[in-house]
Parts: C-alpha cells; structure tokens; sequence
C-alpha cells in the first residue's frame, strides 16, 4: 500500500515538474539551455574515469588491452591530409633560406635528396609498428623501450618530447617574422594572437586539431601547387620581368657555396623540415580505423616527398642565388628574413602573389604550431604513463585532453615573446638546434625498433602473416635508414666542429648550435643505465616482449581480406584501379 502511494506521489512530481518546463518561458528556456552548456563545459575538465575508458574502449581496443584514454575524433580524411601537409612550415618554407646561403643550390637539392630517400623507409617502418602498437602509450617513442632497450626509450623520448615543446615557440617566433613583410609593429603583439589561436583550437581536443589540419593543410597544399606553377612560368620567362632565368643562378653564383660541407648542413635543416611527418602514428590511439588509414596515409607520404618538398626546394634553386642578400644567414645588411619562396617571386618583379604566398606561410607556421600543441601534451603524458616522468602529468580528462601537460606546454611557449628583442634570430637559431637533430634520433629509433621487431619475430618463431601492415621497404630498407642516420650524424658533427664561415674554428657557440641535441641524449641515456644500473646494450631478441601491447591479427583472416581485395580491383575498371594506385 505504502509502494502504492510512493509511486503515485513520484508520478505527480513528475506530471507537476513537466507541467512547469511546459509553462515555462521561452527566455527560461534559453537560460537553462545555457546554464546546461556550461555546466556541460565545466565538467568536461573533471578526470576521465576507469569505467568511462572501458565503457568507451569495449568493442575497440578489445585484441591489445589497450587501456588509452584519448577519443577517437581522427577520421581518414584528416589523416590524409595530416600525412601530406603537416609539417610543412618553418623549415621548408623559411629556414631553407639560411640552407640555400650556406650550401648552394647543388648542395639543397642533394641534402633534400638523399634525406627524402632515408625517410620513405623511416615511413614505412612506423606504419608497421604503428598498426600493431595502435593502441600503445606513447607509440613510436615508447618501441624502443619496449622492443630495443629501456635507456635507450628513455632517452630519445624526452630529447623528442623537449623536441615539439621547443617547436611550438619557434613557430611563434617564425610567425613574427613573417609578419614583418607587411609591418614593423612590435612583434610581440602578433605572437599573443597566434599563441591564443593555438590554445584555442587545442581545448577542442584531437577533434579541433584534426578539423584545423585539414583546413591548414588545404591552404598549404594548394599554395605550393601554385608556387610551383609560377615559379616553372617566371624560369621559363613566362611570367614575370626577368626574362628566361633557366640555370644562371647554377652557373653564376655557382651551384655549391661550400662543397661537400654545404652538403652535410644541410642535413639538418632537411630534417627540421621533414619533421612531423611522423605525426599521423602518433595519432593511431585516436584514429578511427588504424588498421586502413594508416596504410593509406605511408603510400600518400612519397607525394609529400617528391611533389611539395623536392619540387618546391628545386624551384626555389632555380630562381634565387645563393648571395642574395634577403636570404636569413646571409651576410648582406638588407636581408630581410623574408620567406625564400616569397623572395623567388618579389625579387622577379612579380606583384601581388608574394603577398598571398606569405600569407599562407603565415598559416603554415600556425598549422604547424598547432601540431606542435598537439603532440608535445600527449609525449609528455605517455612519458608520465611510462613511468619517465611524474605520475601527477597524467591526468586526462572527460575529452581526452591532457590537461596539465597542455598547460607546461603552454609555459615553455612564452619563449617566443622575445620576438620583440634583437636576439630574436639568435633564438630562432638556438631553438632549431634542439628540434633537428632530435628528429633524426627519434627516426633511427623507430628504424632499429622496426629491426629489432622483426629479429624477435624471427628468433621467437612467429610468422609475419599475424602483421597487419608490412613495410614496404621491409627489414633492409630500416637499415638503410639507419646507416643514413648515423652518416648524417657524422656529417653534422663535422660542421659542427669545423663550421662554414669560420674559417675551420672551432667555435663553441656555432658547435652547440649544430650539436645541442646530442648532449642531451648522451647525458639522459647514461643517466637511465646509471640509476638503473641496467648495463645490457639491448634486450636479446628471445626475450623481447611480443605479447604486451601487440594487436595479433588472424593469419587467415588477413589473406582473406587481400585476396577479397585484389578480387575487386581486378573486377574494377582502369580508373578505379589508377585511382586506388596513386590514392
């Protein structure tokens, strides 16, 4: 009787508080829409729980145990064009200047040529390890720990990590000195705006990041198929007022500024402006489908290669000398620090266009910035989930934002406000120092965790088949990539210690430029095995954890799908297959 009663009196409750909403005003309406928004909002920030990451990963992660707390925000569309345009910022589009000074145009082409070759390989190597540790903390920096060796993991994990928390101030200061092509306003100012675009973008999460790559990457993209249209019609004097340029500036001036040496620097820079390409993996814990967008986007990556950064780097050689005084490194008073993509147009009396083109460089350094927002907050959270750094940076919340390492990653980023000073080259200088060679430790390091994967597989008596992808440059294309690597290094170290302009010296400033990198990785590799008194140079290939973290997928099922696959393309017309090809 009492239950009876209870429930009658909850269903007049009910009838009266939906009488109420019935009644309400429309301006009520609208105030608990909003207050619902904030609250909303508000709670967005409160810790992801256990029971949501389970609720959240049932059904997806359920073959690795992967106990990931991002959001699955990345669609295949962002990942297209993530893997064909981020990156493309401040090393392509601004630092190749100072690279053309030192090296020549010969020697810019021949860096980006054999750093283009070491790279497809690198690629490929990190979309096998990718689609079998998708759902890994911290991905590609976290192999070597688990596959090479612990000190060796730590190590080259936190030089990458300090590697795209310095990126993010670079751009910054890089955006000021874009800017300046228009106006000499203090450029303090335009950094405040573009570090409060970025944060911007980044409390959406992986889903504002990806949604703004796409639209940066579009800009970008389009403008360097433009650049490369104009630049072939100003060559051939279609455009412009210089008449046909052909090879002049390869014969006068010359096609080396430094030899061999020219060459060696400019490695580096080759790096810097290949680096993010690796990005769209560490993206594979947010990716909606690893297992087909990643393939995908490692086949689109030698576009990336031959037609934006090779072409590119190859019209910018044909069309501004190595002496001109507006390159960044030059020795001439009037240069300009103005982009030498820009300067390839301007200098040819071409009006107009130049504007655009710093316009999109402008976007590109943002876009960039934004990955550099992006990436920085999650190394630092899967150093923390690795156990390499404090436990308290590991708070994620409701979103899948990292809060507190968003929020250090923004404080190191107030770097970029001596954008005002008149160091502010200096520091361009300084913070490139530390993001190009640290690329090219974390690329050895996916390379020989890739060879050290396969030696486990082989040693432990598994078969490749249980691979979802397989690189396509397979076991001998990572070692090549390796063998690159350490002649890169070499080479760099030789500049280094006997810098171009120098007259031979050894300078100490121009050495930690070239070299800041390695210090630090050499000092927090020895530190681990010290602390750890871990003395082993790697993990024997028998005892290499294979079952941890893996995604094992089943043999059959995968020839199954191939030969399905190859049914349908052979069924297919010739533009299905043309399209599949090159798509």
């Amino acid at each position: 009787m009492s239950s009876d009663m209870s429930t009658a009196n909850s269903k007049k409750e009910e009838e009266s508080t939906y009488a109420i909403i019935q009644t309400s005003s429309p301006c009520s309406k609208k105030y608990s829409y909003i207050s619902g928004q904030v609250n909303r909002f508000i709670n967005s920030f409160r810790r992801k729980g256990e029971s949501e990451d389970v609720k959240e990963l049932k059904g997806e992660n359920e073959e690795c145990g992967a106990a990931t707390k991002m959001k699955k925000s990345i669609k295949s569309r962002h990942l297209l064009m993530i893997s064909l345009g981020t990156g493309i910022g401040t090393g392509l589009l601004v630092g190749n200047g100072k690279a053309l000074a030192k090296a020549g145009p010969a020697g810019l082409v021949i860096g980006y040529a054999v750093a283009s070759i070491m790279l497809y390989c690198i690629i490929q190597a990190a979309g096998e390890l990718g689609i079998c540790y998708s759902g890994m903390a911290g991905n590609y920096t976290a192999y070597s720990s688990l596959l090479v060796d612990p000190a060796l993991g730590f190590s080259v994990s936190w030089v990458y990590c300090v590697q795209w928390m310095t990126v993010l101030p670079l751009q910054l200061v890089t955006a000021a000195m874009t800017v300046r092509y228009w106006t000499n306003a203090n450029p303090d100012i335009f950094v405040a705006v573009f570090f409060v675009v970025i944060m911007v973008i980044n409390m959406f999460g992986a889903k504002g990041y990806a949604e703004a790559e796409f639209l940066f990457n579009i800009c970008k993209v389009l403008m360097i198929a433009g650049f490369v249209i104009l630049g072939i019609a100003i060559n051939c004097g279609g455009a412009g007022t210089s008449g046909y340029i052909g090879a002049k500036y390869w014969h006068s001036p010359g096609s080396f500024a430094a030899g061999f040496k020219g060459v060696c620097y400019v490695f580096c820079y080759a790096a810097f402006s290949y680096g993010g390409i690796e990005v769209m993996v560490l993206t594979a814990s947010e990716q909606e489908n690893p297992r087909k967008s990643i393939p995908n986007a490692c086949k689109k990556v030698i576009y990336r290669i031959l037609m934006i950064y090779m072409l590119t780097t190859i019209i910018v050689c044909f069309l501004v000398p190595y002496n001109s005084s507006e390159l960044m490194g030059s020795s001439g008073e009037s240069a300009s620090h103005a982009s030498p993509l820009v300067i390839a147009v301007a200098s040819h009396g071409v009006k107009i266009v130049p504007h655009i083109i710093n316009a999109v460089i402008l976007i590109s350094v943002i876009s960039v910035g934004n990955s550099s927002m992006y990436s920085a907050p999650r190394l630092l959270l899967s150093l923390s989930e690795q156990g390499y750094a404090p436990k308290f940076l590991n708070y994620v919340d409701r979103q899948g934002r990292p809060l507190i390492c968003f929020a250090i990653t923004l404080l190191v980023a107030l770097i970029a406000f001596v954008a005002a000073s008149d160091a502010e080259e200096d520091i361009f200088a300084w913070l490139l120092a530390i993001s190009g060679l640290s690329q090219i430790f974390i690329w050895t390091s996916i390379c020989l965790s890739h060879v050290r994967f396969r030696d486990a597989m082989h040693a432990q008596g598994l078969s490749l088949g249980q691979i979802g992808y397989k690189s396509q440059t397979g076991y001998w294309g990572s070692w090549f990539a390796i063998v690159i690597s350490v002649l890169v290094l070499i080479a760099q170290f030789w500049v280094a210690i006997a810098p171009i302009g120098e007259e031979g010296r050894l300078n100490a400033e121009t050495f930690f430029q070239n070299y800041l990198a390695f210090p630090i990785l050499l000092g927090a590799y020895f530190g681990y095995k010290v602390y750890h008194k871990d003395w082993r140079l790697c993990i024997p290939a028998s005892e290499v954890d294979l079952s941890s973290h893996r995604n094992i997928s089943d043999e059959e099922i995968l020839r199954q799908e191939d030969y399905e696959w190859n049914e349908k393309m052979s069924n297919s017309s010739i533009w299905v297959r043309l399209c599949h090809f090159w798509c």
